[in-house]
């Protein structure tokens, strides 16, 4: 049955401005501003790929109102000065070439205002906060914390904002809007929300005023009442003027709650709002906060809250959350909201609506919610996309035809071989893919089964090899004499990474497995030597699996494996980085009792440090035994001995012990070739465990060399 899009890809309307479908990119920062708050070349090409892929509208995020001050990151965009005007009319000028609006979301720091904290400034806010205490921090590897600028900050003072700080404030935010309508932008939202000086305002936790800014729902939204009204004053009602407000403060007993955020929006309606952005806030100062609220990792996290204050308002409602394009067709059909924002499926893929308009949603490039774009921002460095490496380097990585048809041969299926092999041949190559198994996917398929997500771009980069043409090669292993005979102009390696068995005592032993073993023992590849060990519902399924293809063996698998699987009930995992605690997740679902060792201090290297959060505080909540600075292991018979980093040796009974650390380059196959007289390019794993983003990035750096 095909999926209907008909309600996303009607036009809509927000006040004055006509948008040509109902998907709306979100306001996100990006830090790819030049110095002084002026909107860069980057920039511009960046917001415009967007605009080209047919997206209604575009948000452009966190564009400071009184820039330097309240400027929460070093390079935000900037509209607190005429000279600010020209850059913003040139990106404005990009995108309404393409037949899309631009909009500002006009911004102010306040507690989050790290640029204040930096320069020693006071950082503005309604009232002195209550500090509190999380494990946001302890989720950081050391090195991460090496680049946070947060670790350079000795102390914060705070200003307490008078009655005449109030009525700058407003004036701030009537004068940015007054410049981005001299810009040429097509309307401005208001950021109430994320924990910014005006959701600090909303929030009873963050507001303890007792004057007419502080109590009530009424009194505390008084701050963003004043700058909406202002800012219509500023810019007239042929302007679209909208505001993003908090639906609730997750993870925050006494936070602002669904029913406060109803009440303000309707107040906000009254003073002339065009729309509102329905999103959430969490408690900061936990790490798993950062994936349950305005990006959140449970898909359609705001859709409820949002449904609850369209159905009190006249006006739209714009809200995000992972939403699929489907569901958020449904939703909008049966009235929940008006437009569906997305934020990370546009850096996926910024053709995601031209896709869907063409009726070919199966080409969208999926988008894995590894968090990869927004940790960038938690280290200030610019946004990045784990799975397009062509975000914030439209100019740079942009597939263009070759000058001329070379001979290309590539050598892995995995993601960064497929990656490679799919550009090369759009740039107008003959590509032929040489793998010596009888499928696609390489270790990412094992990820699949871990994490489902990844299942999603496996699939989407065997579509496109196969779209593209590429000459495939099943079951072949590639020599130098193999390729002397294909007469390649050019050789790209991608074979993935090596995971040697590590020099741990008792690694030899039967009940231990390494990488490669998990990798067979889960995949369930020798589907006879199962024989009567599974029950029925799980020989159907992986029986299934094996006759209908890669497609659908995957989920297969992972539904059989919640019935049987060949592992005993007590599992120790030695290696903490993201294979390990990936494995620890599947297999606490699977009702093993799971340990997570690791001689690291920190655990989760590899992972985005958002998902690292979710991950780490997931696997603690389902009872797994996380235990860092764990060294000298040893596996004995039926435990395994660690030294703890009190120094003493502690031991841990189980069934089974996983290897999962040790992966590690392989360069052995470019380097024959090479001495065989080929010009050879490396790619992914084979030189550096990077996972899909290092895999799809050095795929695309070498697709523009060749």
């Amino acid at each position: 049955m095909a999926r209907d899009y008909s309600h996303l890809l009607a036009p809509g309307r927000i006040g004055p401005l006509e948008l040509r479908n109902r998907m709306v990119m979100t306001a996100m920062g990006t830090m790819l501003a030049d110095p002084g708050g002026m909107c860069s070349e980057r920039l511009r090409a960046y917001y415009e790929e967007r605009a080209r892929g047919g997206v209604g509208l575009i948000v452009m995020g966190s564009v400071s109102v009184g820039y330097p001050v309240g400027a929460s990151v070093p390079r935000p965009v900037a509209i607190s000065t005429d000279a600010h005007i020209p850059g913003i009319r040139a990106v404005a000028d990009a995108v309404h070439a393409h037949d899309a609006k631009l909009a500002l979301q006009l911004h102010f720091g306040g507690l989050v205002a790290m640029e204040d904290m930096l320069a020693g400034r006071p950082v503005w806010t309604p009232s002195v906060p209550v500090l509190k205490s999380g494990d946001m921090l302890d989720g950081f590897l050391e090195e991460e914390l090496a680049l946070a600028p947060f670790s350079r900050i000795a102390s914060v003072e705070y200003k307490v904002l008078t009655a005449a700080d109030i009525r700058e404030l407003v004036g701030l935010y009537a004068a940015g809007a007054e410049r981005a309508k001299r810009a040429g932008a097509d309307g401005v939202e208001i950021h109430g929300g994320h924990g910014y000086i005006i959701s600090e305002f909303l929030s009873p936790l963050t507001n303890q005023r007792t004057d007419e800014y502080g109590g009530s729902v009424q009194n505390r939204a008084r701050l963003l009442i004043e700058v909406l009204r202002a800012v219509r004053e500023a810019v007239g009602r042929d302007f679209a003027v909208w505001c993003k407000i908090d639906s609730q403060e997750f993870l925050q007993d006494e936070g602002i709650s669904v029913e406060d955020a109803r009440t303000t929006a309707i107040l906000a309606q009254e003073a002339g709002a065009d729309a509102i952005t329905v999103s959430s806030y969490h408690d900061a100062s936990q790490g798993i906060g950062h994936s349950h609220s305005n990006i959140p990792d449970p898909p359609g996290l705001n859709v409820p809250n949002a449904a609850a204050i369209k159905a009190a308002l006249r006006i739209p409602v714009i809200t995000s959350g992972r939403i699929e394009p489907e569901i958020g067709d449904r939703h909008i059909r049966e009235g929940k909201f008006d437009f569906l924002a997305m934020g990370r499926k546009l850096l996926a893929d910024p053709y995601l609506p031209k896709k869907l308009e063409a009726g070919r949603p199966q080409e969208v490039r999926p988008c894995i919610y590894c968090y990869t774009c927004v940790s960038e921002i938690y280290l200030c460095r610019s946004v990045k996309c784990a799975v397009n490496p062509e975000t914030a380097f439209e100019r740079e990585l942009a597939v263009r035809s070759a000058p001329a048809r070379r001979r290309i041969v590539v050598v892995g299926g995995g993601p960064a071989g497929m990656e490679a092999a799919r550009r090369l041949a759009l740039k107008g190559h003959a590509v032929t893919l040489i793998e010596r198994t009888d499928r696609l996917g390489g270790t990412a398929r094992f990820a699949s089964i871990a994490y489902e997500p990844n299942e999603r771009i496996v699939h989407w980069l065997e579509r496109q090899v196969h779209a593209a043409g590429v000459e495939l090669r099943f079951g072949t292993t590639a020599t130098p004499e193999l390729l002397k005979s294909l007469h390649p102009d050019e050789v790209v390696v991608a074979t993935g990474a090596v995971r040697p068995r590590l020099p741990i005592p008792g690694a030899e032993r039967a009940n231990v497995f390494g990488g490669d073993e998990m990798r067979q023992l889960v995949l369930g590849q020798d589907l006879e030597a199962l024989g009567d060990k599974t029950d029925w519902k799980a020989r159907l399924a992986l029986r299934a699996g094996a006759v209908t293809g890669v497609t659908k063996d995957l989920r297969a698998i992972r539904e059989a494996s919640r019935h049987w699987m060949p592992l005993g009930q007590r599992i120790v995992i030695l290696g903490g980085e993201l294979v390990g605690l990936e494995l620890a997740e599947f297999l606490v679902h699977r009702d093993r009792v799971v340990t997570v060792l690791d001689e690291a201090a920190k655990l989760g290297a590899g992972l985005p440090i958002v998902r690292r959060w979710r991950v780490l505080a997931e696997l603690r909540q389902a009872g797994v035994t996380l235990l860092p600075g764990a060294r000298e292991w040893e596996i004995g018979e039926g435990i395994v001995s660690y030294v703890n980093w009190r120094h003493q040796t502690r031991t841990i009974a189980c069934d089974h012990v996983i290897i999962a650390r040790g992966a590690m380059g392989d360069l052995t196959l470019a380097e024959q070739l090479r001495a065989a007289g080929f010009a050879v390019h490396v790619a992914g794993d084979c030189r550096g465990v990077g996972y899909i983003e290092g895999a799809m990035r050095s795929a695309a750096e070498i697709a523009q060399l060749i």
